[in-house]
């Protein structure tokens, strides 16, 4: 070690504090790039979902963008209104509805959803393909992890 150097710390506080400047950076660049696409964070989500994941009832599209249910309902008024997504009557429950995209609304999302991905490509053009790949399996790992001590409590304190 170099004079002046400490040692890397890597105790579980240090990774949470890293881990936390980096994604408060990264929600910022992917803000900046959805706002510029003129939409607000809420609907390019229900958009992002309807095209990744096909038509999807309005409460799972809120459980999945973490949109309470008034939320998300306010949000698909909007996307309805601007002809993008359309609802139908579910086909096993009487009392939910599915969203789906309009084809203009596929056509909108997809070209967005491409914009974007350039746009999260650069801010994370500092990391080779190789140690994202590693990244996103590291960070699986922690949330598993995390997610685990919260179901089974914590018995190390």
């Amino acid at each position: 070690m170099a004079v002046g150097q400490r040692p890397a710390d890597s105790s579980g506080v240090h990774v949470w504090l890293v881990l936390m400047k980096a994604h408060r950076s990264l929600v910022r660049h992917a803000e900046r790039s959805i706002v510029a696409l003129d939409m607000c964070i809420s609907d390019f989500g229900v958009l992002e979902v309807l095209l990744h994941k096909g038509p999807q009832s309005v409460g799972e599209i809120g459980r999945r963008v973490e949109l309470t249910s008034g939320s998300i309902t306010t949000a698909i008024d909007r996307l309805e209104q601007r002809g993008l997504v359309a609802r139908a009557a579910h086909a096993s429950d009487r009392r939910a509805r599915v969203v789906h995209l309009t084809p203009g609304g596929k056509a909108h999302i997809t070209k967005e959803f491409a914009r974007h991905k350039d746009a999260m490509d650069r801010a994370a053009h500092g990391l080779s393909k190789t140690e994202r790949n590693t990244l996103v399996e590291l960070l699986k790992k922690l949330g598993t992890t995390a997610e685990r001590q919260l179901t089974e409590g914590d018995t190390e304190s």
